[in-house]
């Protein structure tokens, strides 16, 4: 069976790099967050809108690694096996950034956010330096904290494991590799 496991939180908290670090070490696949795609390719300026084309471009692409993964890896899972999916954003990422910016939130969103199903959350904290790239737009520390604590109380509110991911890269990257061990 493949255990989808989501590595969540605000910008510029490592997420990519550990989502990437993970699949190395597991040997496996992770799924990239869509949206740097969309913003690379159509530029920085985004609206309401664009969240709902890029919604639905995360869910296709998740979906699209999940088959993939599942297809290359047949002999290993039909024998009982274990493989982890890492994917670097979901749909709780989408409502958040539709709020944040918009206070509202599509229905598409929130329907997925209901339909789609995950083993397991890795919620990044903002422990560690933000980076600047072309895309990112909360260098403040209280933007950081307050989206730091949507993407808590969420986690505190839903039902699937998660565990808080901080320190050091190394750090996180042990911490986020028992819990990926517990739910193998």
């Amino acid at each position: 069976m493949l255990k989808k496991i989501v590595i969540i939180g605000p910008e510029s908290t490592g997420k990519s790099i550990l989502s990437e670090q993970l699949a190395e070490q597991y040997e496996t696949a992770w799924c990239p967050e869509y949206a740097r795609e969309f913003l690379m390719s159509n530029g920085k300026n985004y609206d309401y809108d664009d969240l709902l084309t890029i919604a639905k471009g995360q869910v296709a692409l998740e979906d699209e690694y999940y088959s993939r993964l599942e297809e290359q890896s047949l002999p290993m899972l039909e024998n009982g096996g274990h493989l982890p999916l890492f994917i670097d954003t979901d749909m709780y990422v989408m409502k958040v950034w539709c709020e944040f910016v918009y206070e509202k939130c599509h229905r598409f969103i929130l329907d997925e956010i209901i339909k789609r199903k995950y083993d397991l959350y890795l919620l990044c904290n903002i422990d560690i330096p933000w980076v600047k790239d072309e895309l990112r737009e909360y260098p403040d520390l209280e933007s950081r904290k307050q989206l730091y604590r949507i993407y808590k109380d969420i986690m505190i509110n839903q039902t699937v494991p998660w565990v808080d991911i901080s320190g050091s890269y190394s750090e996180r990257l042990a911490k986020a590799s028992l819990a990926v061990n517990k739910i193998l």
